[in-house]
């Protein structure tokens, strides 16, 4: 797609739906000088050097990408009209691009049934899925893993719900002893589970979770910001083995929990912030309900807003992720092609860090995050963390081959459990984090393995 051609277009609707109102006198309050504006987009454009290189596979860092110039156009079309999904007449185009948006996200899920509403983000969203928690078990509290994303802990304090961090395993995922034993007490009433853990992309095991779960009367929330759109490589009815050694079952024991949370703005090639969450029992909405003076005049279903916590929220993300998956549905050849390639390369990846005399991985990636660390004399976690920061350091600052990477903190116990060799003389220790976000990197792979590899031998030697 090229965005020279279609964002003159983007005006062009606004400019041809506006000409049926007729004409009026723009204020003058509104005006400004062309020249001072070129001046300060001069500015501006300057400004926007202090970047990083995102949309480039050199740029294996955070889970960051640019959106899909199909997201870019259908947001930017529909940011000149400026609707605000609270409501329906704030939107009438852009609240029916939403319920669309929706149903296929909870299709991608197999949800038979839901309740839901995009969202600024995944945090909104988790906040939101926390809130019911709250309402339905007001006296029992949440149970989320230690490796969960912080804002679990966050919003039980915002909520004042009782959170309760269980222990993980050797790979990171909760572990089903802990959390039975906290399940006993009968204190939990929902239990957070993450498909795609923000440190190191490992996926819970839902499928152990949501029996053991029932068994004590708790309900069972997804958290998938992260991970959720690889639900598509491990959806029911999916012919052959899985892309990349996807085990299935957690993705298909999404269908039967309680509510769900994705991030059209990771894999979805969404511009932030476009968040979204599902409730399995359409009734859910009810958490939500109440009344204006001012609004909801044009139609008696459910407006989205009265199914929310957030009021203003932008149509144009709405616009955006509609127009995109009618080029991408969400389907295991639509979609799933590009988590495919991301899955791929980060196997592929680890392969060649497993064969490689300079570097060790960490630990095997789930989906596609990738992390591993420089080989060191001495083998102790000192020094592991040392290389670590010099590795991300020397790749940002290199003059001609940089590149951009992560590092994770990991605890001393964590990190001699996966690999014993290692002597503990320190509390903890940085490794590499790489997000393999991008379809891309599969082909630069080799390129980005060679040049990561080249900088902790450098590192090394000094």
């Amino acid at each position: 797609m090229d965005l020279r051609y279609w964002l003159p277009r983007a005006v062009d609707v606004a400019e041809r739906f506006g000409e049926q109102f007729g004409p009026f006198e723009p204020h003058a309050s509104h005006q400004v000088d062309e020249v001072a504006f070129g001046e300060a987009f001069g500015r501006f454009a300057k400004r926007m050097d202090d970047n990083y290189p995102f949309f480039h596979p050199r740029y294996a860092g955070q889970m960051v990408k640019p959106p899909h110039p199909a997201a870019v156009v259908g947001y930017l079309t529909a940011m000149l009209f400026n609707p605000n999904n609270h409501a329906a007449e704030g939107g009438p185009a852009t609240t029916e691009m939403e319920r669309e948006c929706v149903a296929a996200l909870a299709g991608m899920f197999g949800l038979p049934a839901h309740v839901g509403h995009l969202t600024t983000s995944g945090t909104i969203a988790n906040l939101e899925a926390l809130y019911v928690a709250r309402l339905l078990h007001p006296d029992r509290g949440v149970a989320y893993s230690s490796e969960c994303h912080y804002t679990h802990e966050r919003m039980c304090r915002v909520l004042g719900v009782e959170g309760h961090r269980v222990a993980v395993d050797g790979h990171g995922r909760i572990d089903l002893d802990a959390l039975e034993s906290l399940l006993r007490t009968g204190r939990v009433g929902t239990v957070v589970v993450t498909t795609g853990t923000t440190g190191l992309g490992t996926v819970d095991p839902v499928h152990e979770v949501l029996p053991l779960a029932r068994r004590y009367g708790a309900r069972v929330h997804v958290d998938a910001a992260y991970g959720g759109f690889y639900a598509l490589l491990g959806r029911p009815g999916t012919d052959g083995p899985r892309p990349g050694g996807i085990d299935p079952r957690p993705w298909q024991a999404i269908s039967a929990c309680d509510s769900v949370v994705v991030d059209p703005h990771k894999h979805g090639l969404q511009p932030y912030g476009c968040g979204a969450v599902l409730f399995a029992d359409p009734r859910a909405g009810r958490h939500f309900a109440h009344d204006s003076s001012y609004t909801y005049f044009t139609e008696a279903e459910l407006h989205l807003g009265e199914i929310s916590l957030e009021c203003s929220r932008a149509g144009a993300a709405a616009a955006g992720l509609w127009l995109t998956l009618q080029l991408l549905p969400l389907t295991p050849d639509g979609f799933g092609a590009i988590l495919a390639a991301d899955r791929r390369a980060a196997v592929r990846w680890a392969d060649l860090i497993e064969d490689s005399p300079a570097l060790e991985l960490y630990q095997r990636p789930d989906l596609d995050i990738v992390t591993y660390f420089p080989a060191t004399r001495p083998a102790t976690l000192s020094a592991v963390d040392a290389a670590s920061a010099r590795l991300l350091r020397d790749g940002m600052t290199a003059p001609e081959e940089p590149v951009f990477l992560s590092v994770l903190r990991t605890d001393a116990e964590a990190f001699v459990r996966r690999h014993p060799r290692i002597v503990r003389d320190a509390e903890t220790a940085r490794v590499m984090r790489s997000v393999l976000i991008k379809p891309e990197a599969e082909h630069y792979l080799d390129h980005l393995h060679a040049t990561v590899e080249q900088l902790a031998v450098s590192g090394r030697e000094r």
